[in-house]
């Protein structure tokens, strides 16, 4: 697909058309830095003007140097004085080493001086912030990124505030754009997709009982995209939804091939993924060209 982006062109109704699996589609990453920002994000969330310039700089460089994923997170979407204290959360998704941690500054300014502490986080070690017992629940209603975000991410958005309203919140471009409406669970390191604001509750009362959302699980952000895929096909097939039930043993690749294994009640399972590239096409609302996308798709289980 070539040629100027259609304003009607919408990438979550393509998606859906094109039965894209939503299987292994979750950010590959094992930390997050969660900051409230209250007001208008732009396409670059952490570029924008309510983020003093020194706050701004020091998030754009985190990932890199810390491998933390930095987000704006936000409730009522009202700009509120540059100086009023915002929470900030830090979480780590690696299974065994799940945190999720909590503190208040007084303002934005004091961003940076939190390197240190993010640095632990990037490393797997608590910062030794305050505990934050359960789970948050973030959407993405990044809508200058991506208008499907907006479209879709708010009406779930305000579905999950209340079903859940301490523990939901706005969040900036989690990734997968094509997938509206996402959210992710954190600590847990769950992605979901293609949500609609009547299948919040069940999201939120499955996480209550401890298991997964499977239709519209992504994957597992701490695993690669095709292990992240091997346990939804596991999960697919024996029907278990308990959030951590199935335990990574190892996984392999040779060339388009996954092998991953995995132990449920005394039993081992292997599972056999085939990692192939799609054809190229317009991904996102705002793409001015095609890219390429990837499928997992389900070769041998046993």
């Amino acid at each position: 697909m070539t040629g100027p982006v259609s304003p009607d062109f919408r990438c979550a109704q393509a998606s859906l058309d094109a039965g894209d699996d939503l299987a292994g589609t979750a950010s590959t990453l094992r930390s997050f830095l969660l900051i409230e920002a209250e007001g208008a994000w732009g396409v670059q969330a952490l570029r924008a003007g309510l983020l003093p310039p020194a706050a701004s700089e020091w998030l754009r460089g985190v990932e890199s140097r810390h491998r933390v994923r930095p987000l704006l997170i936000r409730r009522s979407g009202r700009r509120t004085d540059g100086a009023a204290p915002v929470s900030v959360f830090v979480a780590h998704t690696a299974p065994g080493n799940r945190f999720l941690e909590h503190r208040v500054l007084d303002d934005l300014q004091a961003l940076p001086e939190l390197d240190t502490d993010v640095a632990r986080v990037g490393r797997g070690e608590r910062p030794g912030w305050s505990p934050y017992a359960g789970s948050l629940f973030l959407t993405c209603t990044h809508g200058r990124h991506d208008a499907c975000c907006a479209e879709r991410g708010r009406p779930v958005w305000h579905a999950m505030q209340h079903a859940e309203p301490e523990r939901s919140w706005q969040v900036s471009h989690i990734g997968g754009d094509r997938y509206a409406a996402n959210v992710v669970v954190l600590p847990e390191g769950l992605y979901y997709g293609r949500l609609r604001p009547r299948d919040a509750p069940g999201l939120v009362e499955a996480h209550r009982r401890g298991e997964v959302l499977l239709e519209h699980l992504r994957g597992r952000t701490a695993w690669p995209f095709p292990v992240q895929a091997a346990e939804i096909h596991l999960r697919r097939h024996t029907g278990e939804l308990g959030e951590d039930r199935l335990h990574l043993v190892d996984a392999h690749r040779n060339g388009s091939l996954t092998v991953a294994r995995f132990a449920l009640d005394r039993r081992e399972w292997q599972v056999t993924v085939r990692t192939s590239a799609l054809p190229p096409r317009r991904l996102t609302c705002s793409a001015s060209g095609p890219a390429g996308s990837l499928l997992h798709e389900l070769v041998d289980l046993r």
